[in-house]
């Protein structure tokens, strides 16, 4: 009687015992490093409210060069002009602090009080005043607590990249410490004497 030989063929697995991927996991997985790219992105900063600048010489407190700390509503009595620029010793600030050097006798004939005004620290607003031998003192303001009273920080535009930064300002203040000429974005040449005009008028 003849034997029966034995199948080598190996059966396939059947349906109910075939794995199939789990695809949730995977896709869960592709989504949180997206969610921890979208998390660490900082938040863009938002351009301020445009607000006017104070009626009068404000209640405030300022530290300047040469070691003082100056109540800006104190300084009634005299016109003061307060001019806010961008950052120091760069072309268009020293330009704008030479011409008031420059023309310094009218303004102190006129016996005005002139401070001018940016985020830097001290240490460069001293090296600023000494280089160019400035007779004015330097506020400085790295919080932007008195650039925002002045609604001086806007939204700037440099070779397509946007970001906020000081508007060129400069507002004058009459003896009663009341705001009588404010100007915006301004251009340094021929500036001087605008300012000196006005002045003039009080």
């Amino acid at each position: 009687m003849a034997t029966r030989k034995k199948s080598t063929r190996k059966k396939s697995p059947s349906k109910k015992t075939k794995a199939r991927p789990k695809t949730k996991p995977r896709a869960a997985a592709r989504r949180k490093p997206a969610l921890a790219r979208k998390a660490a992105r900082p938040k863009a900063k938002k351009a301020p409210v445009a607000r006017a600048a104070p009626k009068s010489l404000p209640a405030i407190e300022v530290a300047t060069t040469g070691g003082q700390r100056v109540r800006l509503d104190t300084l009634k009595g005299k016109p003061v002009v307060i001019y806010f620029y961008p950052k120091d010793d760069t072309p268009g600030c020293t330009t704008e602090g030479c011409d008031i050097r420059d023309h310094w006798g009218a303004f102190r004939g006129l016996n005005v009080t002139v401070l001018g005004v940016s985020r830097d620290g001290l240490e460069s607003h001293e090296k600023f005043k000494q280089k160019y031998r400035f007779p004015f003192e330097l506020i400085s303001d790295p919080d932007e607590k008195l650039c925002r009273l002045f609604g001086v920080i806007r939204e700037k535009s440099l070779y397509g990249r946007k970001f906020l930064g000081v508007d060129r300002s400069t507002f004058v203040f009459d003896r009663a410490g009341a705001l009588r000429r404010e100007f915006r974005g301004v251009k340094v040449a021929g500036h001087v004497t605008e300012v000196l005009d006005t002045v003039k008028q009080l």
